[in-house]
């Protein structure tokens, strides 16, 4: 799949998602459906129900009559099957669980219709409505964001910097912008600025296409209330034009950085700030190499006395791999002048 981009404007769902073939799973189906009844039949209740909790009893009966490896290898079939690029199944909800039990429980209420799998995989193969609603689920679940202002300081931080320079025009990258929230906040603080639209140019980058189209679109199929607070929050950036300032991307701070290669030849196009908050030093990226290659190519695509800052809210205690003094040590090493900025750290790019 090609690098998928789209703009404020964008609403096409069916280049990422398609209907997929039913009969491909009826084996399967079948094979859950005897699994399951096997384990109903031998297990004393409660089986899987919303809001149970599970207990090492109920999670060890249900994975020895219902092994979530089985149900997991049906399920990464469907993810494959229904989505037009290649899926990061780490991101499912899946990945490293314990038991089926545990996966149902995590499940929103309109997938948990029966502690069946079968039943939702032929639910699934049946409704597109319920496919798509399942796949943003599984890769945009509610406890990956934490909506707006998540770097209040930070944003204060970016503030105080551009009312010292004097801008007219700036150009910025979020680089691990997520379903947009923060770019939709780095704009909001342009226009309280009093920068015209036209003066504003965000790029906001990710891994995942589906958190692209819901960044772009400004919807969430798996959380209405999301989608409406999101809409109502950004609509006066809309009314002024920002919809045509703000494309998200598919893209990867861990690709060659040569700015041509991201957003075309000379000085005038590299970017005046760039955000990488949530992903330095957390459990996505924390490698020395990968944390060297990353900052090394933010780097190269920050415009001369260009900044780049990077906070995390999201992964403090053990989910933080790369200590804040080390990540200063790496913006050092790539000749980023490093100073305290908000809740993180930031990175000046000689002039």
């Amino acid at each position: 799949m090609q690098p998928y981009s789209a703009t404020v404007e964008s609403d096409a769902l069916e280049f990422l998602v398609r209907t997929i073939d039913s009969s491909l799973f009826r084996t399967t189906v079948h094979r859950l459906h005897t699994l399951f009844k096997i384990y109903a039949d031998t297990c004393p209740v409660p089986l899987p129900t919303p809001g149970l909790i599970i207990t090492p009893e109920i999670r060890n009966q249900c994975q020895c009559y219902l092994p979530v490896a089985e149900v997991a290898a049906a399920f990464y079939h469907v993810y494959r099957s229904a989505l037009t690029y290649p899926p990061v199944l780490s991101s499912t909800p899946f990945h490293n669980a314990l038991s089926w039990a545990d996966v149902f429980v995590t499940l929103p209420p309109s997938v948990q219709f029966s502690a069946n799998p079968a039943r939702l995989l032929e639910a699934l193969c049946a409704d597109r409505t319920l496919l798509t609603e399942f796949l943003f689920v599984s890769f945009l679940p509610s406890r990956f964001y934490n909506g707006f202002e998540r770097y209040s300081r930070q944003q204060e931080f970016v503030r105080r910097w551009l009312a010292d320079r004097n801008m007219k025009t700036v150009r910025c990258l979020d680089a691990a912008c997520g379903t947009g929230e923060g770019s939709y906040d780095l704009a909001q603080l342009f226009s309280d600025l009093g920068f015209p639209s036209e003066g504003v140019s965000i790029d906001g980058w990710t891994l995942e296409p589906l958190e692209v189209w819901a960044a772009a679109t400004r919807r969430f199929p798996h959380d209405r209330h999301r989608e409406m607070e999101l809409k109502k929050t950004t609509a006066s950036l809309m009314e002024k034009g920002y919809s045509r300032r703000i494309v998200f991307s598919c893209r990867d701070v861990l690709s060659p950085a040569s700015p041509s290669a991201f957003i075309g030849d000379g000085e005038q196009h590299r970017f005046d700030l760039i955000l990488c908050n949530g992903l330095l030093g957390g459990p996505i990226l924390h490698e020395k190499e990968q944390l060297e290659l990353a900052i090394g190519n933010l780097a190269e695509l920050l415009a001369p006395d260009g900044i780049l800052l990077a906070a995390d809210s999201f992964h403090g205690g053990w989910k933080q791999k790369c200590p804040q003094l080390e990540l200063r040590a790496l913006f050092e090493k790539k000749q980023l002048k490093t100073f305290e900025a908000g809740e993180g750290i930031g990175g000046l790019k000689p002039d």
